[in-house]
C-alpha cells in the first residue's frame, strides 16, 4: 500500500466519535484509504464490509435493526465496547443512514463510510446524521502524489511546492508532468506501465462512473445522452457554458442539460468555476465554466482532440482546486484572468509564459485589488524569461 499525502489529513478523524464519510469518484482510492485508517486504529474491535456485495446489501435492507446487529455480532463485532465499522459504497443501500444513526446514538460505534456520490451523501446523510459526521473528499493524485507513486524522493521534492520556475527541477520532472497531464491521477492508471493499459483503465472508469454512479441518481434510459453530453463538455472544457447551444447540439432539453451538468459536478466528474464579481446578481446571470477533475478522463472523452492549451488549463484548474474556491474573471471587453483562488490569488495560465503576460496580469489583478499573482507556464520560453511558475510546481 502506498501511503498518499492526503492520508495525513484523514488521521485526526480517527480520534473522535463522528461518522467519517470518505467520498470521491469511483476508483480514486477510497477503499485503500479505509484500509489505511483501519490499520492505524488503536482498537482491535473493527469490521469492514463492502456494500457492492449482494449479501451485504441484503443484510442492511433487513427492516429490524436488532436483527442486523445480531448478524454483525456473528461477523465478529462487539457492540459492548468501542469499535469501528467500515462500510464501502454506502450509496447502494438507501436506508443505511438511519441504521448508522441508530447504532451511533445507541452504542457509540465509530463508522468509516465511503461513497462515490456526493449528491447522495449530502442529501441523504445531511438530515439523518446532522452534527454526527465529517465529510472528506478524496481526489485523484496530486502531482506530488503522482511522483510518490513513481517512487521519487519526496524529501527532496516538497521544497519545490508552489515555487517559481527552477531549471533543474523542470529538466528532471518535465517528462513526469507531461505524463501526468495526459493520463491523469487515478492511482491504478498511474501504476500501469503501458499506454494501452492506461487508456483501457480510463475507459473502464468512465463506463463504471456512468453505469454505477450516475444511474443511481438518474433515469436508467439516459446513459447514451449522458455520455454524449460528457463528450461535448470535454470538447468545451474551460469555455463559458452556453446551455442553449449545448441543448441544440446534444438534442437535450435545455433544463435537462443544466440538471445533468449539476449531476456531473455533484459526482466529482466536473468542477464548476463561477465568475468573480462583487455583484451577486451579475454572478447568477453570468455563464459558469466547467473543468474535468482528471485530465486522463478528459483526454479519453475528447479522443485526444482538444487543444494542448485547453488540456493545460484544465490541468491547472484541477491542481488549484484543492487550494480553495476557484472563480474566473472576465470583463465585457474580453479582458480576463483565468482563475481567482479564494478571492486572494490571481492566476493566469499560458503554455508559454512571457513578460507581457506578467505585466498584463499585474495590471488586471491591481484593478481588482488582488495582491497575490501567479503566472503559470508549461514550456520554457525561448527568450530566456523565467519569472513564472511551472505547472509542475503547483502541488
Amino acid at each position: 500500500m502506498i501511503l498518499r499525502k492526503q492520508y495525513e489529513s484523514l488521521l485526526p478523524g480517527l480520534e473522535n466519535k463522528l461518522v467519517f464519510v470518505l467520498t470521491g469518484m469511483r476508483r480514486v482510492g477510497k477503499s485503500t484509504a479505509v484500509r489505511f485508517l483501519l490499520q492505524q486504529a488503536k482498537t482491535n474491535n473493527k469490521l469492514s464490509l463492502d456494500c457492492e456485495r449482494i449479501e451485504i446489501r441484503a443484510l442492511f435492507n433487513i427492516p429490524n435493526y436488532q436483527t442486523i446487529i445480531d448478524e454483525l455480532e456473528l461477523l465478529g463485532f462487539d457492540f459492548s465496547r468501542k469499535g469501528i465499522i467500515a462500510l464501502d459504497e454506502v450509496q447502494l443501500v438507501p436506508n443505511l443512514p438511519s441504521f448508522i444513526k441508530y447504532v451511533y446514538d445507541t452504542y457509540g460505534t465509530k463508522f468509516i463510510i465511503t461513497g462515490s456520490s456526493s449528491y447522495y451523501l449530502k442529501n441523504n446523510f445531511s438530515e439523518s446524521l446532522a452534527g454526527r459526521k465529517r465529510i472528506f473528499e478524496l481526489t485523484p493524485l496530486t502531482f506530488l502524489e503522482f511522483l510518490q507513486f513513481r517512487k521519487q524522493p519526496l524529501n527532496l521534492i516538497q521544497k519545490y511546492s508552489l515555487q517559481p520556475y527552477n531549471p533543474a527541477w523542470f529538466n528532471k520532472y518535465n517528462k513526469f508532468y507531461e505524463e501526468y497531464i495526459r493520463y491523469g491521477g487515478f492511482p491504478e492508471v498511474v501504476l500501469q506501465q503501458k499506454q494501452t493499459d492506461k487508456r483501457e483503465l480510463l475507459r473502464d472508469i468512465i463506463n463504471s462512473y456512468i453505469e454505477m454512479d450516475v444511474k443511481l441518481l438518474s433515469d436508467y434510459s439516459v446513459s447514451e445522452d449522458l455520455y454524449k453530453l460528457m463528450k461535448l463538455m470535454a470538447a468545451r472544457t474551460g469555455s463559458k457554458t452556453d446551455y442553449s447551444k449545448l441543448s441544440s447540439v446534444s438534442g437535450l432539453n435545455r433544463f435537462k442539460v443544466k440538471d445533468y451538468l449539476a449531476l456531473f459536478a455533484s459526482t466529482y466528474l466536473l468542477y464548476e468555476v463561477k465568475p468573480f464579481t462583487k455583484n451577486i446578481d451579475r454572478e447568477i446571470s453570468t455563464q459558469p465554466k466547467f473543468y474535468f477533475s482528471d485530465t486522463g478522463i478528459l483526454n479519453e472523452l475528447a479522443d485526444d482532440k482538444i487543444s494542448s492549451g485547453q488540456l493545460f488549463e484544465n490541468a491547472i484548474a484541477a491542481q488549484l482546486k484543492p487550494m480553495g474556491t476557484l472563480q474566473y474573471y472576465q470583463k465585457k471587453t474580453g479582458q480576463e484572468i483565468d482563475f481567482i483562488v479564494k478571492e486572494k490569488l490571481a492566476v493566469e495560465v499560458k503554455e508559454t509564459a512571457l513578460a507581457p503576460d506578467a505585466n498584463t496580469l499585474l495590471q488586471r489583478s491591481k484593478e481588482l485589488g488582488i495582491k497575490k499573482r501567479m503566472l503559470v507556464g508549461r514550456y520554457v520560453p525561448k527568450d530566456g524569461f523565467q519569472a513564472f511558475f511551472w505547472g509542475g510546481n503547483l502541488f
